[in-house]
């Protein structure tokens, strides 16, 4: 089997389980989604392959991550954390140390991604549900990132945090190849 078969199968087989321990019926879960019932048969019979848009918006609607799926607040909306910024909990003489680059409560699934986007390339987002959090750390070039219209630049070793309950743009204007690492943390399902 191959690896897109493998991740088909877990898809298919979590998106049902996850489904019968929410009590959702296929119409609960599609409404919930934003997802056709059609595409949620398709799913749970392992007959096709979702974009990973559609896998995060079936993930947001369960309330569990999409690595649980593939099994394989208040204030500003945005806070960008310079380098300098960040705060040096430890270190030693011989060099070394821990940062905290960014921190924000996580009551529910947390999701933990490594992130390049090529110059001149783009990703957008569809809003997550209320609650949901991101934060993200540059390590690379630059981010340009855009939350509910406004643009945020965040270079090489900053870090922010943003509520990602609106559209959001991951963005890669520079001339050099951009690299995160994003954690996505996504409120319990009531």
């Amino acid at each position: 089997m191959s690896d897109l078969e493998l991740l088909t199968q877990s898809l298919a087989r979590n998106v049902r389980h996850w489904r019968a321990v929410r009590g959702f019926t296929l119409d609960v879960l599609a409404a919930r989604a934003g997802v056709s019932r059609g595409m949620l048969i398709q799913i749970e019979q392992a007959r096709t392959n979702p974009s990973i848009g559609t896998v995060v918006k079936i993930g947001d609607a369960l309330g569990v991550s999409v690595t649980t799926l593939l099994d394989y607040e208040r204030g500003p909306k945005v806070r960008v954390v310079p380098a300098e910024r960040a705060v040096r909990l430890w270190h030693t003489e011989a060099g070394s140390y821990n940062r905290l680059l960014a921190g924000t409560e996580a009551p529910g699934p947390l999701e933990m991604w490594d992130w390049r986007l090529m110059p001149g390339e783009s990703s957008p987002s569809e809003p997550h549900p209320g609650g949901t959090v991101e934060l993200v750390h540059v390590t690379a070039g630059e981010l340009t990132l855009t939350v509910d219209g406004e643009e945020y630049r965040v270079p090489a070793g900053a870090s922010a945090s943003f509520e990602a309950d609106v559209p959001h743009f991951y963005g890669n204007r520079g001339e050099e190849p951009m690299e995160m690492v994003m954690a996505v943390s996504v409120p319990p399902v009531p």
